[in-house]
C-alpha cells in the first residue's frame, strides 16, 4: 500500500484530490521545485574533528541550508542551500565562530571530488583475494593426490571460478596492455596480459583433456599481487590533484558591477575591461582593476607574501585574489576572468606541473628495459622447445607460460609501491603526509632547499611584543580602539586579556586606523604618519593621546622547529635559500636569526617561480617550502615541494609534500628517510634481478611448471615487502 509522499497523494487517494491539488499540496510541491544552491568553501584554518563538527553546526544553523559535509583532508565544506543562500553569508557565519572560509568554484572542483581508480582496483583485489583463497582450497586436493574424475572435478570448479575472475579483475591490465599495443609500444601490461591469458588457457586445455596439471591458481595468484602493487602504487598518487585547478577555483565566480548607480551581480564572464566594480570590505577582489573612489587597506598576503596589509585609495592598482579589509572600494577594471593576474598564475602553476609529471622513476625506467626482454625471452623459449621437441605445442606453449609467470614483473611493481608505502606510515608518524608516489625519489636527489618566509618559517600571525614597556593605561585605550577594527594588527591586540578604557564614538578610517574620544580628547591607533608618529624600525602602529605618541611593536612568531630544520638540512649538505615577498628589513633579519646566508626580499610570485627554473637548469635538485598562493607557481615549479598543512589549499594541492603539524623539524627528517627510501628501492630491484638469474634458466630447461613459477614469483613478491618493511 502507497502512502503520502512530500504532501502529495498516493495513487489510492481521492480522484478529485489528485486532479485539484489543495494549497497546502502546491506550496509544498512549488517548494520542492525551488532550485537550490550548491556552495563550495575552502577552509584554511581547519584540522581536526573538532572543527568538522563547529563548521557544520554553525552552516546547519545558518536560515536555508538543508546540509553541510566537511573534508577535512581537503579543508573545505560543501552545503547545499536554497537559491537564495549566498556564499558570502556563508563566509560571515563561519567568520562568526572563528573560522576563516574562502569561495571556491564547485564547477572547477567537480573531477577532484572522486576516486573511482582506487574503488575499482581496491573491488578487483578484494575479489582476487577471495578467488585465490578458495581455489587454493581446491589445489590441496590435487597436490594431496586426487586421481581421474576427483581431479578433473576439482579442476573444473578452480576454472569455474578462475576464468571470470581473470577476466574481471586483469581489466586494468588487458587496458593498458592494448593501449600500449595500438601506438606500437610494448609496456609493462603486455606481459603482465600474455602471462594471465597464457595461464588461464592452458589450464583450461588441460582440464578440458583430463590433464594431470592446471595452473588456475597461478593465473589468479598472479592478479592478486600484481593488482596490490597497482594499487599501492595508486594510494601513494590518490592525494595528488591539479593545483592549476584549485587557483582556477579561488577566483571570484561573481562581481558587483555598477550600471547608472545600480549594483548588479553579474558572472565574471559577462565583466569586461572599463566596468566599474564595487568591492565591499571583507570581499576579495574579482577583477584586477585601479581604485576610482574609497580608501581602504588591501591584504595580498596571498599573493605575495606581504605579512601586512597595504594602503589601498584613488589610483592604486590592485589584483584578482587580494582581500579588501576596511573600506568599500569602487574599481575600473583592467581585467577579468582568463586575463586576470589570478588566472595568468593558474596558467603558470599548470606549464610547471606539466614539466613535473615528465619525471621518470626508477620503476619506469626499469620497465622501458624490462618488457622486450620477457618478451624475447618467452618467444625463445616456445621456438627452442617447439625444434627440440618436434613440434609439441603443448609443452613448449607450458614453458613458455612458464617464462612469462616467472618474469612477470610482480616484485618490479611492488619494488617502488612497497618502499613507497612503508616510508610514507613512518613519516605520516612524524607528521608529514607524501601525496605523490615519486616524491620521495625526487626528494632523494635535492641538493637545494628554497624557503618562504611569512607563513611558512613563520606563523604568518603578527603578535605584540614589549607590552612591558607601554603603561597599562596606554595599552587598555589600543585594546579598546583595536577592537573597532579588521586590521591584522588590531585584531592582534584585540585578543589581548586586557580591560579596554571606556572610548566613545570609535570610527575606523578606511586606510588609516581608529578614532575615538577618551575623557572629551581625541584618541587615534593606526598609521604613523596618520597619528603625527616617527616611524620605528619595526613592524608597529601608532597610539596618539594627549599629545603624544606611543609605537606598538609586533614580530611575526617563528615557526616551531624552523631553525632544527635548517640546522639539518645544513648538516646533510643541503644549500639555503630564503626567497620572500616581504620588506627587505623583515626578510634581512629572519636570515640573520636561521642563520642564511643566500636571501631575497620583495619576491613577486613570476619571481619566486623564476628562480627556481632557473636553479633546475642549472642542473639543481630544488625542494621548495612555501604556503600562500604567491608560492604555487614555485612549488609546482620545483623538483619536489612542501607544505604545511595551514598553507592555502591551492599551495598544498601543487605540493608533493604535506606537514601535518606546525613543527617544522619534520622537514630534515624526511629527506633522511627519503635517501633510506630510494636505497630500499634500489635493493628491492636487485633482489628482483636476482631472483630472475636464478629462475629464468630452470624455467628456459623447462624445469619449473606454471605453478613452480607462480610459487616462485610469489616468494620474490613477499622477499621484496619484507624488505620494504625494513624501514619501519
Amino acid at each position: 500500500m502507497m502512502t503520502m509522499v512530500e504532501g502529495r497523494p498516493s495513487p489510492l487517494a481521492c480522484p478529485a484530490c489528485v486532479v485539484v491539488p489543495s494549497a497546502l499540496q502546491l506550496a509544498a510541491l512549488a517548494k520542492a521545485a525551488e532550485p537550490s544552491a550548491r556552495l563550495m568553501l575552502s577552509l584554511p584554518s581547519a584540522h581536526c574533528a573538532a572543527c568538522i563538527s563547529d563548521v557544520e553546526q554553525a552552516m546547519l544553523a545558518h536560515p536555508g541550508v538543508h546540509s553541510a559535509r566537511v573534508n577535512l583532508t581537503l579543508k573545505r565544506v560543501s552545503v547545499a542551500a536554497d537559491a537564495n543562500v549566498t556564499a558570502a553569508d556563508l563566509v560571515q557565519t563561519l567568520k562568526s565562530v572563528g573560522y576563516e572560509a574562502i569561495e571556491l568554484d564547485p564547477g572547477l572542483l567537480s573531477l577532484t571530488e572522486t576516486d573511482r581508480n582506487g574503488r575499482e582496483l581496491l573491488m578487483r583485489l578484494g575479489v582476487a583475494f577471495f578467488s585465490m583463497m578458495n581455489i587454493m582450497l581446491m589445489s590441496v586436493a590435487v597436490w594431496s593426490g586426487a586421481e581421474a574424475a576427483t581431479r578433473d572435478m576439482f579442476h573444473w570448479i578452480s576454472a569455474m571460478i578462475a576464468i571470470p575472475t581473470v577476466i574481471f579483475v586483469g581489466q586494468p591490465f588487458f587496458r593498458a596492455a592494448w593501449a600500449s599495443l595500438r601506438v606500437g609500444l610494448l609496456g609493462m601490461d603486455v606481459p603482465i596480459s600474455l602471462a594471465l591469458i597464457l595461464a588461464s588457457g592452458i589450464s583450461l586445455y588441460e582440464t578440458v583433456h583430463s590433464g594431470e596439471q592446471a595452473y588456475f591458481d597461478a593465473a589468479v595468484m598472479l592478479s592478486f599481487f600484481l593488482l596490490l602493487g597497482r594499487y599501492l602504487d595508486h594510494r601513494s598518487r590518490a592525494l595528488a590533484r591539479s593545483a592549476a585547478e584549485e587557483l582556477a577555483a579561488l577566483e571570484v565566480p561573481r562581481a558587483i558591477v555598477l550600471c547608472e548607480g545600480a549594483e548588479v551581480l553579474r558572472p565574471i564572464s559577462e565583466v569586461t575591461a572599463g566596468d566599474m566594480v564595487l568591492v565591499r570590505p571583507g570581499g576579495r577582489m574579482p577583477v584586477d582593476g585601479e581604485v576610482v573612489t574609497g580608501t581602504s587597506e588591501v591584504d595580498r598576503g596571498l599573493l605575495t607574501g606581504e605579512s601586512l596589509p597595504v594602503f589601498a585609495g584613488p589610483g592604486t592598482m590592485v589584483s584578482a585574489g587580494e582581500i579588501n579589509l576596511t573600506g568599500p572600494l569602487t574599481l575600473r577594471v583592467t581585467a577579468a576572468g582568463r586575463d586576470s593576474s589570478l588566472h595568468r598564475m593558474a596558467d603558470l602553476v599548470a606549464v610547471a606541473e606539466s614539466a613535473k609529471t615528465r619525471y621518470s622513476t626508477l620503476a619506469e625506467r626499469a620497465a622501458r628495459l624490462y618488457s622486450p626482454l620477457v618478451h624475447i625471452l618467452s618467444f625463445s623459449a616456445f621456438g627452442f622447445w617447439m625444434w627440440k621437441t618436434g613440434g609439441d605445442i603443448r609443452y613448449s606453449v607450458n614453458i613458455s607460460a612458464a617464462v612469462l609467470i616467472i618474469t612477470c614483473p610482480c616484485a618490479l611493481g611492488l619494488a617502488v609501491p612497497a618502499v613507497v608505502t612503508a616510508a610514507s606510515g613512518k613519516l605520516f608518524r612524524r607528521g608529514v603526509m607524501i601525496k605523490n608516489g615519486t616524491a620521495l625519489e625526487r626528494l632523494a636527489e635535492v641538493d637545494t632547499v628554497v624557503f618562504d618566509k611569512t607563513g611558512t618559517l613563520t606563523m604568518g600571525t603578527p603578535e605584540p611584543v614589549d607590552l612591558g614597556a607601554i603603561p597599562a593605561a596606554d595599552l587598555a585605550i589600543a585594546v579598546a580602539l583595536a577592537r573597532a577594527s579588521s586590521h591584522p594588527l588590531a585584531a592582534a591586540l584585540a585578543r589581548l586579556d586586557v580591560a579596554a578604557a571606556p572610548v566613545t564614538d570609535l570610527r575606523e578610517v578606511p586606510g588609516y586606523g581608529v578614532e575615538g574620544r577618551l575623557d572629551g580628547q581625541m584618541v587615534r591607533l593606526g598609521r604613523a604618519e596618520w597619528v603625527g608618529a616617527e616611524p620605528v624600525a619595526m613592524t608597529a602602529t601608532y597610539l596618539s593621546f594627549g599629545g603624544t605618541t606611543r609605537a606598538v611593536s609586533f614580530t611575526d612568531q617563528l615557526r616551531p622547529g624552523a631553525k632544527a630544520a635548517i640546522a639539518a638540512l645544513k648538516a646533510q649538505g643541503k644549500a639555503i635559500k630564503l626567497v620572500s615577498g616581504d620588506s627587505e628589513a623583515a626578510v634581512a633579519a629572519m636570515a640573520q636569526y636561521l642563520g642564511i646566508a643566500d636571501w631575497v626580499a620583495g619576491a613577486l610570485p613570476a619571481e619566486k617561480a623564476a628562480l627556481v627554473r632557473d636553479l633546475s637548469q642549472r642542473g639543481h635538485k630544488v625542494l621548495m617550502v612555501g604556503d600562500g598562493l604567491n608560492d604555487t607557481a614555485a612549488l609546482a615549479g620545483a623538483d619536489v615541494s612542501i607544505s604545511p598543512a595551514q598553507a592555502l589549499d591551492a599551495a598544498r594541492v601543487a605540493s608533493d609534500i604535506v606537514l601535518l603539524g606546525r613543527d617544522m623539524s619534520a622537514i630534515g627528517d624526511a629527506a633522511r628517510i627519503s635517501r633510506q627510501a630510494s636505497r630500499r628501492m634500489i635493493e628491492n630491484f636487485a633482489i628482483s634481478a636476482g631472483y630472475n638469474v636464478v629462475a629464468v634458466p630452470l624455467a628456459l630447461m623447462g624445469s619449473a611448471t606454471p605453478l613452480a613459477a607462480a610459487l616462485a614469483m610469489s616468494l620474490s613478491s613477499i622477499t621484496v615487502s619484507l624488505n620494504a618493511l625494513r624501514l619501519k
